[in-house]
């Protein structure tokens, strides 16, 4: 049997049946919104911006080079070979993005830009793969121009990084990316405005972004995409402004501001027509809360012509009573898929693919325990990132994925063994985080690190189920299988009663040696408003320093990024 390729490269060269005519009314509209936008441009001021920059970055220059003349020949040499400490200079007053890449010292930049090309080139080649659709889906969405910013996310998200965990990130921000770009090729292909590929969407499975794909693993023939993942979900972290029009929009036709933002989001989507059209068939769910229910709704009266299957597992899943219905539910899932797609379940496919799941488990929990220790290497927002995106969407399916896994995890022993710093300035403080973190503010703990100190070595998303997943026998696999959809991203915390995520901090508190609690302060999640006042008393009778951090999850008009960062100011280190 020849080597399997993940994804099916037979997806990427099926054939497009594009409607040009309709591709070039869309041009002409898009055409003409811009020739508006030009007209309606003040080029004096826009002159007057630009002239502005430019003599700040040569003032910025100029202060750069004489903080340097000045340095000692010997914080002249940690600088060149170590990196810069004062990564503050890289920002610009109100300006969103950096003025230059971070000096990581030269071992670190020289490796840093070879993953910048590295990353560059995985991207061109997948675009490459079925290049006019994939471009033309940036004439349709505003979205898909936010991923033109993926090379400026991750540098932020390794801002201080050195060494091991340098090169760790990069790894892992590699494998999140180029599941990102071949991604968004399937949906330009699929898109029936696009390229309209039907030889495509009969093996398209949509799944809702808060689904895990597991269930995929059985269908070796068919590909899960996760709709809404791409275009409202993962871009939000990229763009912080992305979701804005997705918010006003289904909040003019009434629906209350306080809702979660996630489903929201999902919902302002589809009523300005910001999803894709494609695929044979969509599993939604309950999960993480019962907002999902709602936009599902919506995806039902925006795309009739697709068949919907509705995952509802019970919220009580400690309860081993009710496992049994939630294997039913598995079951007619697949029922569900079989019928809609006329494929038929392998249990052998599945078994190979949740085989790689229990090793990525593995290794996972090796660098839990690598964390406890006095020496964490692998932390910060990209490993946070990775870990969501490997446990709910990878999940075992891309036999590419271990490979990068084993790769970290011998850096990640060899770091550990050298006790290196994962930042260049070293640790004061340990902490955790809790609760769900705001997307547009993904790399909040890498702020913590390079300015106070504090090193955030696990989050609650990252700690869901750990058990392995039965791979020889049916009926304990589809038990398992429960289980595991059961305990997804967030849904392992704040559902089953308060105990899993109040009495679950304290232990996992205890077992991390962290004394300090980031609590994320969602305003408009109910399920953890409930809980806060418990967690604010047994906090103090434990003697720990809990920090709240409000947010608004996708919406940063609510509590901005400046004002997150300063409730840190309420805790005054010791």
């Amino acid at each position: 049997m020849g080597k399997v390729k993940y994804p099916n490269p037979k997806f990427f060269k099926a054939k497009d049946k594009m409607d040009w005519a309709a591709q070039a009314e869309n041009l002409k509209l898009v055409g003409g919104i811009f020739w508006e936008m030009f007209k309606e441009t003040d080029w004096k001021k826009f002159g007057e911006g630009w002239k502005n920059i430019l003599v700040s970055d040569r003032d910025r220059i100029k202060e750069e080079y004489k903080a340097f003349a000045a340095a000692s020949a010997k914080d002249k040499i940690d600088l060149i070979l170590n990196g810069e400490r004062h990564l503050g200079r890289l920002y610009r007053d109100g300006a969103m993005c950096t003025v230059r890449r971070e000096w990581r010292g030269i071992k670190d930049t020289v490796y840093d830009f070879y993953e910048w090309a590295r990353l560059w080139g995985m991207l061109l080649m997948s675009f490459s793969k079925d290049l006019i659709p994939a471009m033309n889906q940036t004439l349709y969405y505003r979205w898909m121009v936010s991923y033109f910013c993926c090379h400026s996310f991750m540098d932020k998200n390794i801002l201080g990084l050195r060494g091991s965990n340098l090169r760790m990130s990069h790894e892992l921000t590699y494998c999140i990316y180029r599941y990102v770009a071949e991604n968004l090729v399937i949906l330009a292909k699929g898109d029936r405005r696009n390229g309209n590929s039907e030889e495509l969407n009969s093996k398209l499975v949509l799944i809702d972004e808060m689904t895990m794909a597991q269930i995929m693993a059985g269908f070796p023939t068919l590909y899960g995409i996760p709709h809404q993942l791409l275009p409202v979900f993962l871009v939000s972290e990229i763009d912080q402004l992305t979701c804005i029009p997705y918010i006003d929009a289904v909040e003019s036709f009434g629906l209350p501001a306080d809702t979660c933002p996630v489903p929201t989001s999902e919902c302002g989507a589809l009523v300005i027509d910001a999803l894709p059209h494609l695929g044979s068939c969509y599993i939604s769910s309950s999960m993480p809360c019962d907002g999902s229910v709602m936009a599902s709704s919506y995806f039902g009266r925006r795309f009739p012509d697709i068949p919907v299957h509705h995952l509802c597992f019970p919220v009580r899943y400690e309860d081993e009573l009710t496992l049994d219905a939630a294997v039913e539910d598995v079951k007619e899932c697949i029922h569900f898929i079989e019928n809609q797609t006329g494929e038929k379940w392998s249990w052998d496919a599945y078994f190979t693919a949740i085989k790689r799941f229990n090793i990525e488990t593995d290794y996972e929990l090796q660098k839990w325990e690598i964390n406890k220790t006095a020496y964490p290497q692998l932390i910060g927002p990209t490993y946070e990132l990775f870990r969501k995106w490997c446990y709910e969407m990878d999940g075992g399916l891309d036999p590419r994925t271990i490979k990068s896994c084993e790769k970290v995890n011998k850096i990640l022993l060899k770091g550990y063994k050298n006790k290196e710093q994962a930042w260049r300035n070293k640790m004061r403080y340990r902490a955790i985080t809790w609760s769900c973190p705001p997307h547009y503010y993904a790399n909040f703990s890498n702020w913590l690190a390079n300015s106070w100190g504090i090193n955030v070595v696990v989050e609650m998303e990252s700690l869901n189920f750990t058990k392995h997943l039965n791979t020889s026998d049916e009926t304990e696999a589809l038990r398992d299988m429960a289980r595991l959809y059961e305990r997804m991203v967030m849904r392992r915390h704040t559902n089953g009663g308060y105990h899993n995520v109040v009495t679950e901090l304290w232990r996992q508190c205890e077992a991390w040696n962290t004394g300090i609690v980031i609590m994320w302060q969602h305003v408009a999640c109910k399920n953890m408003a409930t809980v806060q006042g418990l967690l604010d008393e047994q906090g103090r009778e434990l003697g720990l320093h809990l920090i709240w951090i409000p947010h608004d999850l996708m919406d940063p008009r609510t509590v901005s990024r400046p004002c997150a960062t300063r409730s840190r100011a309420i805790w005054t280190p010791s």
